[in-house]
């Protein structure tokens, strides 16, 4: 008996598009100008011809294909997505920086194989891998003793890493179906045990920390502490932002001075009668210019002094000086090197200055100034203020997927009790609210 021949695999057309089974799956084949391609696409006789479907639809339009892809260098891919939140999302000078930095690594990574794969091809284990040996300088400065790379810095990178991959996977740099590799990386399961912890002062740790402040420190410290800002707030404030006799601190975005809130978010934060008296002391007999001023400057003027709109006039005329058009990164030191000439504070002075202090009243661990914030919000919970209003008074923007969610697009609060709350929350804490006062001496 002649042998059985072995049945042939069941084969059909839709328009260009040849579909057939191979091996339990289903795969298309086609011919565009880039030359023959032969596709696994499905594993249903159905989905298949879907694919096939949409497929031939592109063929007759002349448009690139489903399953058609461009492979692309990683160091193309990473100037592509870089220029792309340039030049069209228009990022903050800071997103960049830190997204340039973020995916540097990925860059140095490549370089060090024998062969520079493109980003289909790379091995994102190995690459998450060499981000637990690699060493990096903590401030960024060469002369900085380096250390490895903190969990929660491993985990960024590859964040921002996989946010570029979905870059590439828009605009078709990846094999259709393979998907956005760094996606597979368990991000969220990391164990984080090298984070530093988060200090939060207690009613003895604060009245031990103004204590140890000079005059110069004593106010910018104690305005964190009362007000909950940022430092990168404290440093811009100008004094037209302060309500002195309302009671109220404005913080609002300077786009025109090259800088804004961290999350864009404006607000108004309520003042204590103490919080007031002191920055009365800090502005003395000056009406405009930062609240904040370096030390050098108790006792003279700085080169540019005026309010906002003076200012900005200032910015104008000297970016109008510049011989040539300014890339945002140079326009953002203009505005810098104006602060700077208005007088405004450093944010790293600040920091420098509270590590100084704590370590001198023995937390030599305990370095930046956010712990202000996160002291300040901790009272607000402890003095039970109204979720709603912590969320205004620390500037954090709404979310849909947790918190008050778009219950703070809905509610709507009084500033009298916004004022009210926050003062009972603050109040806890007399001590320090007294020391204030005692250390202004007579007004």
């Amino acid at each position: 008996m002649p042998p059985k021949k072995s049945q042939p695999s069941p084969r059909f057309r839709v328009g260009k598009v040849s579909v057939y089974e191979h091996h339990g799956a289903w795969w298309v084949y086609y011919r565009d100008d880039t030359g023959p391609h032969r596709k696994k696409v499905a594993a249903t006789r159905d989905q298949a011809e879907q694919v096939a479907a949409r497929v031939n639809s592109q063929l007759a339009s002349n448009e690139p294909t489903l399953l058609t892809f461009t492979p692309i260098a990683v160091a193309e891919l990473r100037k592509q997505f870089l220029d792309y939140h340039e030049h069209v999302l228009h990022s903050s000078v800071g997103t960049l920086k830190r997204y340039r930095s973020a995916t540097q690594h990925l860059d140095d990574f490549v370089r060090t194989l024998p062969k520079p794969p493109h980003a289909h091809d790379l091995k994102v284990e190995a690459f998450a891998a060499y981000l637990r040996r690699v060493e990096v300088a903590p401030n960024g400065h060469q002369n900085t003793a380096k250390r490895k790379l903190l969990t929660k810095g491993v985990q960024y990178v590859l964040e921002t890493c996989r946010t570029m991959f979905t870059y590439a996977v828009k605009r078709r740099h990846l094999p259709p179906y393979a998907g956005n590799p760094f996606s597979e990386l368990p991000l969220d399961k990391m164990r984080i045990e090298d984070a530093k912890p988060i200090f939060v002062f207690t009613a003895d740790t604060e009245m031990k920390f103004l204590a140890a402040c000079s005059a110069w420190a004593f106010p910018i410290n104690f305005t964190l502490a009362k007000t909950g800002l940022r430092v990168g707030e404290l440093v811009h404030l100008l004094i037209e932002d302060v309500d002195l006799a309302g009671g109220w601190l404005h913080v609002h975005n300077k786009v025109e001075l090259g800088w804004r809130v961290k999350t864009g978010q404006e607000r108004t934060v309520p003042l204590l009668a103490e919080m007031v008296a002191v920055i009365r002391a800090v502005i003395g007999k000056r009406t405009c210019g930062p609240v904040f001023l370096r030390e050098r400057l108790r006792d003279r003027k700085p080169v540019v002094v005026g309010d906002r709109r003076e200012l900005e006039k200032v910015l104008r005329n000297r970016r109008a000086g510049e011989a040539r058009p300014l890339t945002r990164t140079e326009e953002a030191g203009l505005a810098k090197k104006l602060w700077w000439d208005a007088g405004a504070v450093k944010a790293d002075k600040i920091r420098q200055v509270f590590g100084r202090v704590t370590a001198a009243i023995g937390h030599p661990d305990s370095t930046c100034p956010k712990s202000w914030r996160h002291t300040f919000a901790t009272l607000l919970q402890d003095g039970n203020v109204d979720p709603l209003i912590r969320q205004q008074v620390m500037g954090h923007k709404p979310t849909l997927n947790g918190g008050l969610g778009m219950t703070a697009n809905y509610t709507h609060t009084r500033p009298e009790t916004r004022k009210e709350q926050v003062e009972r929350a603050l109040r806890r804490w007399s001590g320090s609210l007294a020391y204030a006062l005692e250390r202004l001496g007579p007004v």
